[in-house]
């Protein structure tokens, strides 16, 4: 079994339109108005944008949230926590052993939050205890 496509809600489809096209890189998929449906491909998974849809929060991968979050503050883009390790991987079972998870959370155009991911090499020796979550700022 493996995913096939996650909902989003948004009451504006043009205004989420641009705003998902700027942060994924890439033009929707598909727009069909009414009945209000906008789609993404997100590497074979949609992203499925909907005036109908419950509010949830979006993970999204992206090479170095360090330097993600800086550019989309620049456009604009409200923060809602900045970049920080909440996670070592010590080993492989939810990311590359020796990792740490980076994770910062933005608000959309729609006013849901986005959450954005990078497993970065970790920066020095973990503490004790490693492989859960951290709550380390760096």
């Amino acid at each position: 079994m493996r995913l096939i496509q996650v909902a989003q809600r948004a009451t504006d489809l043009r205004r989420a339109a641009e705003f998902y096209s700027e942060l994924l890189g890439t033009e929707p998929a598909g727009v069909f108005d009414p009945p209000g449906l906008l789609f993404f491909d997100l590497d074979g998974v949609r992203l499925l944008l909907e005036r109908g849809a419950p509010s949830s929060v979006l993970y999204l991968e992206v090479p170095d949230v360090r330097a993600a979050v800086p550019a989309l503050q620049d456009r604009g883009v409200e923060v809602v926590a900045a970049p920080h390790v909440i996670f070592h991987h010590s080993d492989d079972r939810l990311g590359p052993a020796g990792s740490d998870e980076w994770m910062a959370f933005i608000r959309d155009s729609e006013g849901n939050t986005v959450g954005l991911v990078s497993r970065l090499p970790a920066e020095g020796e973990s503490p004790p205890g490693s492989g859960t979550p951290t709550g380390r700022q760096r």
